[in-house]
């Protein structure tokens, strides 16, 4: 009968071991580059898995044309909130994977606005239409050491141009992609 309890006991203990959850960090703050930008972001918790992240950043754009023999890059100012689920979280701390900063795969749907406050670019009278795009994407996020993150991700969604007067859209709406790869710093 000893035996028997205290085998008892010990599942016990073992099934209260196994039902904790893993969970997100309260508030992380960072700042992300990559090929086409720079941003700094906050990942504020929601419940164990889900974070609002909100991003403010430049994005890059590379454009060219042969009929008016122009090259050249675009600053934009971009204001990004992506609710985030990072879904695997337990898994990677069953297998004694980090999960620090966040550290995870993840489902998202990434708001960005493009307001038309500024540019920066190297030709002149480049006019920039404002955009809101709304994408589900998919990525990761790793740790590289204690403060250094790199994130990737992938995503096809919706994008909607504000049209101004005076100017001719082919189409307001469209379809848009979310392909990124950056490299972070946390705080």
């Amino acid at each position: 009968m000893k035996r028997f309890l205290m085998t008892l006991t010990f599942c016990g203990l073992t099934l209260i071991a196994k039902s904790q959850n893993a969970s997100v960090e309260q508030s992380t703050y960072g700042i992300q580059t990559g090929i086409l930008g720079i941003w700094v972001h906050n990942e504020s918790k929601l419940s164990n898995q889900f974070v609002l992240r909100s991003e403010l950043g430049l994005d890059t754009g590379i454009y060219g044309s042969d009929a008016n023999d122009i090259d050249g890059f675009i600053l934009t100012p971009t204001i990004t909130l992506e609710p985030r689920w990072y879904y695997n979280l337990n898994k990677r701390e069953e297998k004694s994977r980090r999960i620090d900063g966040n550290s995870g795969n993840f489902i998202s749907i990434k708001t960005t606005y493009h307001p038309d406050w500024f540019i920066i670019s190297n030709e002149g009278n480049i006019n920039f239409i404002s955009d809101i795009s709304i994408i589900p994407t998919w990525g990761l996020r790793r740790n590289l050491g204690s403060h250094f993150t790199y994130e990737t991700g992938i995503g096809i969604g919706y994008i909607h141009y504000f049209k101004e007067d005076h100017v001719i859209l082919v189409n307001e709406s469209d379809v848009a992609v979310n392909l990124h790869l950056r490299i972070g710093y946390r705080f």
